[in-house]
């Protein structure tokens, strides 16, 4: 299914989501697929409750078996001249969201993504924002009206208690992947009933 495959995982500071993705990981290299990690500045430098920047890179480099980019002059060859098949940005706050919908490109993260859809490659977005309901709504939709950008399902993660907030399923990560590589499509449902 990914054999071979050159995947970018790009990671932004959801914080609260890390012991979630992070292990994914192993998820894409047990399919056969090389792991990139990218990272942006406040996932590098952030010491929050749920560990420091020292702390995650460490793990995610022992999990990857790959030096972590964490500079966007390191992330601009990610286009023509070292590419990757996908690039999946998880969790993707609402800050990048905003910036990637409107074309900004102010980190590493952002950096591969532009890269990619340069090659014409898939672009696949896990979502994590308390605000995907309110402001940032606009920018989801004109990502999900772009070409070969992909999201991994969302839903409410707590409806009563943060109306506007959707996280992504990273559970289904890798079938997400999967399937915008081989069949350039949306992983069906997108919306889904979100249960943690």
């Amino acid at each position: 299914m990914l054999e071979g495959k050159r995947i970018g995982l790009g990671i932004t500071a959801s914080h609260c989501t890390y012991e979630d993705v992070i292990p994914k990981i192993m998820n894409f290299r047990n399919a056969g697929a090389t792991v990139v990690p990218i990272i942006t500045h406040s996932v590098l430098t952030a010491a929050t409750r749920f560990g420091t920047g020292e702390e995650w890179i460490q793990k995610i480099e022992a999990l990857s078996g790959e030096k972590v980019v964490s500079s966007i002059v390191e992330a601009e060859p990610f286009g023509p001249k070292n590419p990757l098949d996908c690039m999946v940005i998880a969790p993707m706050t609402g800050n990048s969201i905003s910036k990637f919908a409107n074309a900004s490109t102010d980190s590493p993260v952002l950096m591969a993504a532009k890269a990619t859809l340069r090659n014409g490659s898939p672009v696949v977005l896990g979502i994590s924002t308390n605000d995907a309901l309110g402001l940032n709504g606009v920018n989801i939709m004109k990502l999900l009206n772009s070409k070969n950008i992909y999201f991994i399902p969302f839903g409410q993660d707590d409806p009563y208690n943060k109306p506007n907030s959707l996280i992504s399923d990273f559970t289904k990560m890798v079938d997400t992947v999967a399937h915008a590589i081989e069949h350039k499509k949306q992983l069906q449902p997108l919306f889904i009933q979100y249960l943690k």
